[in-house]
């Protein structure tokens, strides 16, 4: 059994064995799989004759500029024909793709100037006040800084019309010299008087001329020395006695009375106080109403901005006047009653000579101004 036994073993090792062989193979051969042809990308599948032409698109659309690569600027500046550059002037910018038109405003330094434009032509206007208008066309290319030659407007040469509102001062003047030239008669002086119902303004100094033209006038003269005869005839104010001695007292008192009085009344206190020292004529309206207002103009009057108010002026100055005249009349015909009375009388001629001024004196008085016109075309 035993060598039987090894026998079997022999055998069954054998075909073990072959079998092993066989299977090693068999795994040998298994390991490599069948040849095939490798897969293409579709790049590599592409023929020889296709590929140039795909790389030439490639390049092509590499090379190729974007929109924005394309677009430009345009800018210049605008000045007038004497060189000096003109501020604010439009600019307007118009293309003939129909593009939106643009506008802009020549800066500080007369500088103007448009981005980010389409290439393309293009036609820019300017315009300015006072100045004519101007075009310019021009080619804008891809990607490019256009400059425009510098622009230089020319001035309208075209009507203008222009108002030249003469100054107020000036005008016063102007009719103060007419005021002056207003005689009763053509001999009595009538200057504190205006025909001109809207009369400028006078300043400060044309108040202290106009009183000082009327203080030294020969009629003025001539009217203080009348009437200070008649007083020296009736031996008013006897404390100056008679005679040459007595007449010239008189007459004194009555040159400082009429200048003093003129010049706190119709100088002083009208420029501290901002009052106009002349009557206005109304000449217009019925009889009681042009009677009533010369009446009350007495003691009203205008101020220099043209509103009604009560004429301190020549009521304090009347009062003033007369309070001085203490210093120079007779003792026994000075005090606060003197005073008073004065003030009264003052008023009261003032208002009868305004009633007359109303109704009589323009008749008498030749040459009167017609009126004025502040603008000139």
């Amino acid at each position: 059994m035993d060598a039987g036994r090894s026998y079997s073993s022999g055998r069954s090792s054998a075909r073990r064995n072959v079998t092993l062989v066989w299977m090693s193979l068999a795994a040998l051969l298994c390991g490599f799989p069948a040849p095939v042809h490798p897969q293409q990308s579709p790049e590599a599948a592409q023929t020889p004759d296709t590929q140039p032409a795909a790389q030439a698109t490639v390049t092509l659309a590499s090379q190729q500029p974007d929109d924005v690569q394309l677009r430009g600027t345009i800018s210049g500046t605008v000045s007038a024909q004497t060189g000096a550059v003109l501020v604010g002037a439009r600019i307007t910018l118009a293309r003939e793709d129909r593009s939106p038109v643009q506008e802009t405003l020549s800066t500080d330094d007369g500088q103007f100037s448009f981005s980010n434009i389409s290439p393309g032509p293009f036609q820019i206007t300017i315009a300015a006040e006072g100045f004519s208008t101007q075009t310019y066309s021009g080619v804008l290319h891809p990607g490019e800084a256009c400059m425009v030659p510098q622009i230089s407007l020319a001035v309208t040469t075209g009507l203008t019309e222009v108002s030249v509102v003469v100054p107020r001062v000036e005008v016063a003047e102007e009719e103060i010299k007419a005021e002056e030239q207003q005689r009763v008669f053509g001999i009595i002086p009538n200057f504190y008087v205006s025909y001109v119902p809207d009369a400028a303004p006078l300043t400060t100094k044309q108040k202290f001329e106009l009183t000082w033209r009327a203080s030294i006038d020969p009629i003025t003269f001539a009217a203080i020395g009348f009437f200070a005869g008649i007083e020296q005839a009736q031996n008013h104010f006897s404390g100056y006695g008679q005679g040459a001695e007595g007449y010239g007292k008189r007459f004194g008192a009555g040159f400082a009375d009429t200048t003093i009085g003129a010049f706190i009344g119709g100088a002083i206190l009208p420029s501290i106080l901002k009052q106009d020292p002349r009557y206005f004529y109304k000449g217009t309206g019925s009889f009681r109403q042009r009677f009533l207002y010369a009446l009350a103009t007495a003691v009203i009057c205008k101020s220099d901005r043209g509103h009604w108010q009560p004429n301190y002026s020549s009521v304090l100055g009347d009062l003033a006047a007369g309070g001085i005249s203490n210093l120079y009349y007779p003792a026994s015909d000075r005090g606060a009653t003197l005073v008073f009375e004065n003030t009264a009388i003052g008023i009261g001629i003032t208002a009868i000579s305004n009633v007359f001024q109303e109704f009589v004196v323009r008749k008498l008085t030749p040459h009167l101004p017609a009126g004025r016109d502040t603008t000139k075309h």
